[in-house]
């Protein structure tokens, strides 16, 4: 059976509601239009999704050839043209990082929505976790279903994890033994480079935000000895080799 993307998903302001799309080009710096901006706190360090399920709520939607940002938070709609401020530092899963400050309305809405003062900014290059070591993350259905049966639960949504690409067609965990090989998905090839460890995000229900599934035990129950680059591993990042479009259906494929 030949493996093929299942899903593909991307936010433009980091930690914001995923969007599922039916093609995207993979660049070097990662999937077009992922994770251009992100949240910081007053000390700069980084605002996500861990602490503030309620992020996950908020729709973001960027056209870049406006430079127009979009955010809709409960009913308010919140559409403006970007404009850009000094640089800051700031600190990305505790690795420093400059970063512009993004001047407009979102970030007042923002911080009313989590209850704390936040700043949205922009980076020179998109802002996936690990960089373009984890410009890509892949995680194949049949892992999903694993997990859910040591939940015992019927499905798991795979938004829960925040994957860039959903892979049909595999054994549960087959992913893992990518790591190092080049994988075709769709006209790009990855490199996968490690495995994504996961931490509370995972619990929280994408409809709500509040955690309702403990996803952490599940993994920890049957995963917590695997040979690993991070712990509880579930999907793995990869580095981009060779850019390319991919779509919903494509195949993907060890080369």
């Amino acid at each position: 059976m030949t493996a093929r993307v299942a899903w593909i998903s991307l936010t433009p302001v980091k930690a914001t509601m995923l969007q599922l799309v039916e093609e995207a080009d993979l660049l070097e710096s990662g999937v077009r239009g992922d994770r251009r901006f992100y949240l910081v706190g007053e000390r700069g360090r980084l605002v996500n999704d861990k602490d503030h399920g309620l992020l996950q709520l908020v729709r973001s939607d960027y056209d870049a050839d406006a430079d127009v940002l979009a955010l809709r938070v409960g009913e308010e709609q919140i559409v403006a043209k970007v404009e850009r401020g000094g640089e800051v530092a700031t600190s990305f899963h505790r690795v420093p990082r400059t970063a512009r400050v993004v001047i407009g309305p979102w970030a007042d809405a923002m911080s009313e929505l989590i209850g704390r003062p936040v700043t949205l900014v922009e980076p020179d290059l998109p802002a996936p976790d690990r960089g373009r070591g984890g410009a890509a993350t892949l995680l194949a259905t049949s892992s999903l279903d694993r997990l859910a049966r040591q939940l015992g639960v019927a499905a798991i949504d795979h938004r829960r994890f925040r994957m860039n690409f959903g892979i049909d067609g595999t054994d549960p965990h087959e992913e893992d033994g990518w790591r190092g090989r080049r994988v075709r998905v769709g006209d790009a090839v990855v490199i996968p480079q490690g495995n994504v460890g996961r931490c509370a995000v995972t619990t929280q229900n994408p409809e709500t935000g509040s955690p309702d599934l403990d996803t952490l035990k599940g993994l920890a129950a049957y995963r917590s000895t695997v040979e690993t680059t991070e712990p509880l591993p579930f999907g793995i990042h990869a580095a981009v080799a060779e850019p390319g479009r991919v779509r919903v259906g494509d195949p993907v494929a060890p080369l």
